[in-house]
């Protein structure tokens, strides 16, 4: 059994839970920080939030991703009507790893910033042609990023699903390709960098979307 997660929660009772992967770096702490737990306590939205502390020596060797599915969201599809999962930079990454490895386990997908993968990825997709032309092997698709672009293929159209980041990000170009498989009212940019303050501001933007009631 992988060792329990150490998580930050604000639980108020809601019938919604949006659960926090981080960014490489990043800790449960630095979400309420920067006051992205504030943001909805001030918005009195009926949602609980988890923020959980991954490790990047965890989400290496794999064990990451199982420990959220056991411990956090498989009990979450009982006590929660939605669960959604969100993440900053790796953290939206493996967000979109977590969905496509486990359809079904959530109800939307708040997306920050996220890092668009290796160059090794996102490469051979260009020399493709581009995504709809790229074609995984079986062997490749043993690769986690690949399985990610292999999903965004063709996204459900019904998923709920907000993507947004910096105009100036350092992954600007990455991040678009990625938001261009979503529709134009589920993509979102504002001025600024991979950095806090073009997230704080994203954020605000994802609560004040209505996916989430006061």
């Amino acid at each position: 059994m992988s060792p329990a997660l150490r998580t930050l929660r604000q639980l108020n009772g809601a019938d919604s839970l949006l659960l926090l992967l981080p960014g490489a770096y990043m800790t449960p702490e630095h979400f309420v920080e920067h006051g992205f737990f504030r943001a909805v306590e001030q918005r009195r939205l009926k949602l609980d939030l988890i923020a959980v502390d991954l490790g990047l020596d965890a989400v290496s060797s794999g064990d990451a991703i199982p420990a959220v599915v056991e411990q956090i969201l498989i009990p979450a599809r009982t006590d929660y009507r939605r669960v959604w999962l969100g993440g900053i930079s790796l953290g939206g990454l493996l967000s979109l790893g977590l969905n496509a490895d486990h359809p079904g386990i959530v109800d939307g997908l708040c997306l920050i910033a996220p890092y668009p993968g290796s160059r090794l990825t996102t490469n051979a997709i260009r020399r493709a042609g581009g995504l709809d032309l790229w074609q995984p092997t079986t062997e490749e698709m043993t690769d986690a990023e690949n399985r990610v672009y292999c999903w965004l293929k063709a996204p459900p159209a019904d998923f709920p699903v907000f993507v947004g980041y910096g105009t100036e990000d350092r992954f600007a170009a990455g991040m678009s390709a990625i938001a261009a498989r979503f529709p134009a009212a589920a993509r979102h940019t504002v001025p600024g960098g991979h950095d806090w303050p073009a997230w704080q501001i994203l954020w605000e933007h994802f609560l004040d979307s209505g996916h989430f009631t006061a």
